[in-house]
C-alpha cells in the first residue's frame, strides 16, 4: 500500500474520479520505473495491476517505447533473416 497525498483539485483537473485515478497513477509510477531498467515489463505489469500484453501497448501513451534494444540486441534478433532491399 501507498499513500500519498496530492491536492484534491488534482483528480478535478484531470477529469478522474477517484479509481480512475489511482490506476493512472500506478500505471504512471510503473512505466517511469520500466524505463529506469528498474522493474522488467512482467514486474512493471503487475505493478500497474494489468497483465503484460496491455502494459507493453500503453507504454507508447507515457512516451516510453515498449522495447528499446541496442544494435547488438537488432542484429542477434534479425540474424538468419534474408537482406530487405
Amino acid at each position: 500500500t501507498l499513500q500519498m497525498e496530492y491536492p484534491e483539485t488534482l483528480e478535478t483537473m484531470l477529469n478522474l474520479d477517484t479509481r480512475a485515478f489511482a490506476a493512472e497513477a500506478r500505471m504512471a509510477m510503473a512505466v517511469k520505473f520500466y524505463e529506469m531498467g528498474r522493474l522488467s515489463s512482467g514486474q512493471a505489469a503487475a505493478l500497474a495491476q494489468v497483465n503484460r500484453l496491455q502494459f507493453l501497448l500503453d507504454c507508447p501513451r507515457y512516451g516510453v517505447p515498449s522495447v528499446a534494444w541496442d544494435e547488438e540486441e537488432l542484429r542477434a534478433e534479425f540474424a538468419g533473416l534474408p537482406a530487405m532491399l
